[in-house]
């Protein structure tokens, strides 16, 4: 009876909360609707203020030359009739006006172009807001039906079960938000500045199209480099190298990649014979090394550091070390630590029956060890 109470209650507990996630989803979706209704708005306020900007140029131009025509007439009427001197003075109210009216358009313009600049800025921040509670709220859900499929386990081994997975189910929350944070501060970004420069090129086109072939080759660039990045996060999401060249070809080109990127020197030393592997034991030691060299470059301010790879018929054996501030290894890589990356390291050796050290000392830097016996599922391609 007390388990089916508490089945009960969780199942309750989760129907709220889904009922609750639905409710945030359905925010966050009108929030982004409404976003990009301001997006559209602002391309249009800019073109609309950089085209009025240029008629005030205009006009200020031709409202001079009235000003002058008509001091010059008012200067010598004698020498011209009623109708000139009324031409001339009527021509240049009409300019003022006409000036005045534009001037007062750009100022509207300006504000509006402000107001909803301001408006883009609260809508990113409030989806933003809400796509974490949703993520946030989807780890919860995991978690709890994870939770009823072991309500049998007992009870020391679930409550480890519990804080792994729960861990685990962040992680890999965080590693999708961080690529959809990336796809958004980067490729993103950039085609919507592409699409703002496109939109100045269709108006330099009519206005001034001395200054298109420049600003044509901008945007070639910002293309060219928007390519770039969306290629970038193609490789961190499925190194194709590492199909094509190996576990040590794919290291390899992986090093050198890091080492352009972040202009950290990385020194690589390859021991046995290159040879294929399964995929998973690949993928796993390739990612940890990734991994390891991504908190390298992020948290150890080092100016150097070492990979050591060792293929072996029977174990695979790495090393990641660097010449950083080091950490306290004992506090800071235990389990009630949010360490995501170590977690994903550990958790991935551990899969394939490996094992995963890691030892610091602050102010002499980091070591991180990875041995994973080629088993059942670390057989190379050519035993396969």
């Amino acid at each position: 009876m007390d388990v089916e109470a508490l089945d009960r209650v969780v199942k309750e507990t989760l129907d709220v909360i889904e009922s609750g996630q639905e409710a945030i989803f359905d925010i966050a979706e009108n929030t982004r609707s409404e976003l990009e209704r301001v997006k559209r708005d602002l391309i249009t306020t800019q073109r609309d203020t950089l085209e009025t900007i240029q008629e005030v140029d205009k006009f200020t131009q031709l409202e001079k030359q009235a000003r002058l025509r008509l001091m010059e007439v008012s200067r010598d009427f004698h020498l011209y009739d009623e109708a000139v001197v009324k031409e001339a003075y009527e021509r240049a109210m009409d300019y003022q006006v006409r000036l005045f009216v534009l001037q007062e358009q750009e100022k509207h313009l300006r504000q509006r172009r402000s107001e909803l600049e301001r408006s883009l800025k609260r809508l990113s921040g409030t989806v933003e807001k809400a796509e974490a509670l949703v993520t946030k709220i989807s780890v919860v859900l995991q978690f709890l039906e994870g939770t009823l499929d072991q309500i049998n386990v007992k009870l020391e081994d679930f409550q480890k079960q519990q804080q792994l997975g729960l861990k685990i189910i962040l992680a890999q929350e965080e590693e999708r938000r961080r690529l959809a944070r990336e796809i958004h501060d980067g490729p993103a970004q950039a085609m919507a500045n592409i699409v703002l420069r496109a939109e100045y090129c269709e108006q330099l086109m009519i206005h001034d199209i001395d200054k298109l072939q420049p600003e044509l080759e901008g945007l070639k660039d910002l293309t060219r480099n928007t390519l770039q990045d969306i290629r970038k996060i193609i490789f961190d999401l499925r190194p194709m190298s590492l199909d094509d060249l190996g576990l040590a070809g794919g290291v390899r080109r992986l090093l050198e990649d890091f080492q352009v990127r972040h202009n950290l020197p990385v020194n690589f030393l390859l021991f046995g014979s290159e040879r294929r592997y399964s995929r998973p034991l690949e993928l796993a030691v390739f990612r940890i090394i990734q991994e390891a060299l991504n908190n390298v470059q992020k948290h150890a301010e080092a100016k150097k550091a070492t990979v050591k790879l060792e293929l072996r018929p029977q174990r695979v054996y790495a090393v990641i070390r660097d010449d950083g501030k080091g950490f306290d290894s004992e506090t800071e890589v235990s389990d009630n630590d949010d360490h995501y990356g170590l977690l994903n390291m550990r958790e991935r050796a551990q899969v394939l029956k490996g094992d995963l050290n890691v030892k610091s000392v602050i102010g002499k830097g980091t070591e991180i060890s990875v041995a994973i016996p080629v088993g059942v599922e670390g057989k190379t391609h050519e035993e396969n």
